[in-house]
């Protein structure tokens, strides 16, 4: 922490990069300097506050993809500042590391800004680590859909890690969806990941989490907990007292890049070097047996890699959109059809869509092209990463 501290006192004016911004604003970022170097942390403490209220404003006003990433970057910026007040005034280390997590979740790091508060957040974790672990569910006692295998003639295709070339000609060019066998064998994560390992790595780390059947539903909503919060609420006491009525699920959340010391036991697939982009989109998928994704699209390719557990997966070409009833505004890529019970008289045409389906299984990946259709149930605790590339 002296490095940190250190490094931060020397900082002459981060603020003169930005612009248009409110003297008010910019007094209390001054203030934020300033009383740090003296080091004077609760004035420090009291400044980043007034900041952070400011901003947080800003950022919840408007559309996201409309917020200007000066907000972002100001409030990644004195999340710095408070994290390292909060730690030196010995307030609660979770505290300190969910400050850390808010400003990686809601800001977005200055080009010219040397500090990383990811590795602030490490730092922390390491020095606080949870001493409560979750001991690991035995794995006759985690809870299983049991379903009847889909029939040949619907079942997706199978291959045992082909080549680059062969994967290219025979299933990216021409947009036909194929599970890969064999190519996962290498992730540490496969031996690796278990909920002692994540409460160990990651415990006391802030992920966004979905409560609710599925995102479809009118009382979905997303809370904010520690990823120890989640396993003990949705995973260890689903365990022990039964489905909830309300599945918790940390979907489609980039936790490898809030957290890089779970992304060193994932490995980029080869086959997302034939994309235009050397750096594919990487989210987590982490739940209980029963969280569902609906029936929906992606604008990318995607290559669905199965680490834990056992997820059964229902696909339908594109040109199937006219039959499916597809959503308008915020969901337009989603379908209003629940493929598991087909209510005919309501969506009517959705008899014409045939649908190939199969188990994935762990240690194996699903290349799902770019605009195909896909519904996505977990038969059991469930970790998948998904790598999207253009």
């Amino acid at each position: 922490m002296e490095r940190i501290r250190t490094s931060l006192s020397i900082a002459r004016d981060p603020w003169g990069s930005f612009e248009q911004v409110h003297p008010v604003l910019l007094s209390d970022l001054k203030r934020v300097t300033q009383t740090f170097g003296l080091v004077q942390y609760e004035q420090c403490l009291a400044s980043c506050q007034y900041a952070l209220d400011y901003v947080w404003e800003k950022l919840n006003t408007g559309h996201w993809k409309d917020i200007s990433d000066q907000w972002r970057q100001i409030y990644y910026s004195v999340s710095y500042y408070k994290s390292v007040c909060l730690y030196e005034l010995h307030h609660p280390p979770l505290k300190c590391i969910k400050t850390c997590d808010m400003g990686i979740l809601m800001g977005v790091k200055p080009l010219k800004w040397d500090l990383c508060l990811k590795e602030l957040a490490s730092t922390l974790h390491k020095l606080h680590e949870s001493t409560e672990l979750v001991k690991d569910i035995p794995a006759a006692k985690i809870p299983r859909l049991e379903l009847i295998s889909p029939s040949e003639d619907k079942s997706i295709q199978r291959v045992s890690c082909p080549s680059l070339e062969s994967f290219r000609k025979q299933w990216l060019s021409i947009g036909q969806p194929v599970i890969i066998t064999d190519c996962m064998h290498h992730w540490p994560a496969l031996d690796k990941w278990s909920l002692a390992y994540f409460q160990t790595v990651a415990g006391l780390r802030t992920v966004p989490v979905e409560i609710g059947s599925r995102y479809t539903d009118d009382d979905w909503s997303q809370q904010l907990l520690t990823i120890s919060q989640f396993i003990q609420q949705y995973i260890v006491k689903h365990q022990a007292e039964g489905a909830p009525a309300r599945r918790g699920y940390l979907a489609q959340h980039q936790l490898f890049d809030q957290i890089p010391e779970l992304r060193d036991d994932i490995i980029v697939p080869e086959y997302c070097c034939l994309g235009e982009s050397p750096d594919p989109d990487i989210n987590a998928w982490f739940g209980p047996e029963g969280t569902v994704s609906p029936l929906h699209q992606d604008p990318k390719d995607n290559l669905l890699c199965q680490v834990k557990g056992r997820k059964l997966v229902k696909l339908c070409p594109p040109d199937m959109a006219d039959c499916l009833y597809v959503n308008e505004g915020m969901l337009a890529n989603t379908s209003q059809v629940d493929v598991e019970s087909i209510d005919l008289q309501k969506f009517p045409l959705a008899a014409k869509v045939s649908f190939t389906e199969s188990v994935l299984h762990p240690g194996e990946m699903l290349f799902i092209p770019a605009k195909y259709w896909h519904h996505v149930r977990s038969l059991d605790l469930s970790f998948s990463v998904s790598f999207w590339w253009s």
